[in-house]
């Protein structure tokens, strides 16, 4: 557990904006509250108001394994001393669970399960009530996830506020917390495997090797390394790949190959305009 100097979730002019006051007036009734943290802008602002109005009484939960990049803990742990959080890094066991690493399409189900259940067995000693970042805009995907934290009777006080992905952003940024507002959608590492293909730890590990590799060669605005049935492709938002010249690609193709390890004669390896969640297929009948 980390502890250190609080800080008040107050905006830095000392304005009171109607959508911080709303999250907070719902976060008040609340006696004890345990809030699982990702590591991006919707968990991580979520603490921040939550721990400016509860104090000690809120517990944040970090969930650590091959599916979250390094980086995510990283952010958490140091926001974590920051702001003085009470922070529990948790491993939730998704891949212990044989539904998620089968990679099936309702896979987050899966894992969020495996998520609430291990901070209940925590949580539920101190009558904590589970809260998520998801936010209104989450509500208009499709989201299995939404669907274990149903039956395990987690809240979403941004959905409850009526706050969208925007709408947090600017919370963030009122909140002082400048970098976090900025940062890119970044889902687990889980879901740049197509539907259908078995997760492996070892994949995971290549797929974020690539994608900090493509990063700092392009510098692009998003980047994802999808495994597909047809083999490896990276997209990249349109500015990257426009800009991407055949010296570069030929240079990456060459270092995603070493990275896979894999035949250099028999594997795929593209590069295409993201798309989100392309990698992520809904079989229908």
């Amino acid at each position: 557990m980390l502890t250190a100097t609080s800080a008040p979730a107050v905006a830095p002019n000392g304005q009171s904006h109607s959508s911080l006051a709303r999250l907070e007036s719902l976060l008040r009734k609340l006696d004890q509250a345990a809030i699982a943290v990702s590591g991006g802008v919707d968990s991580l602002t979520l603490a921040r108001v939550a721990h400016g109005v509860l104090g000690d009484n809120v517990t944040m939960y970090h969930a650590v394994s091959p599916a979250v990049p390094g980086e995510a803990t990283q952010r958490v742990l140091a926001l974590a001393r920051q702001y003085g959080w009470r922070l529990e890094v948790i491993e939730a066991g998704e891949f212990d669970n044989d539904d998620y690493m089968r990679n099936p399409v309702n896979r987050c189900f899966f894992c969020k399960t495996s998520l609430y259940s291990a901070i209940s067995a925590i949580a539920n000693q101190t009558h904590a009530q589970i809260l998520s970042g998801a936010n209104t805009d989450d509500l208009g995907e499709y989201r299995p996830g939404l669907e274990a934290a149903k039956q395990h009777a987690v809240r979403h006080p941004f959905v409850e506020a009526g706050n969208s992905k925007a709408e947090v952003r600017a919370l963030a940024r009122q909140l002082g917390m400048d970098d976090v507002a900025e940062l890119p959608a970044a889902p687990c590492l889980s879901s740049r495997v197509e539907t259908g293909i078995a997760i492996d730890a070892v994949t995971l590990r290549a797929i974020h090797a690539i994608e900090k590799l493509v990063s700092a060669e392009l510098k692009p605005i998003t980047v994802r390394c999808r495994v597909r049935a047809e083999g490896v492709v990276i997209e990249l938002d349109e500015a990257a790949l426009t800009a991407l010249d055949s010296d570069t690609r030929s240079l990456l193709m060459n270092r995603i190959r070493n990275t896979f390890a894999y035949d250099n004669a028999a594997t795929s390896i593209t590069f295409a305009r993201y798309r989100t969640g392309s990698a992520f297929l809904i079989k229908r009948a």
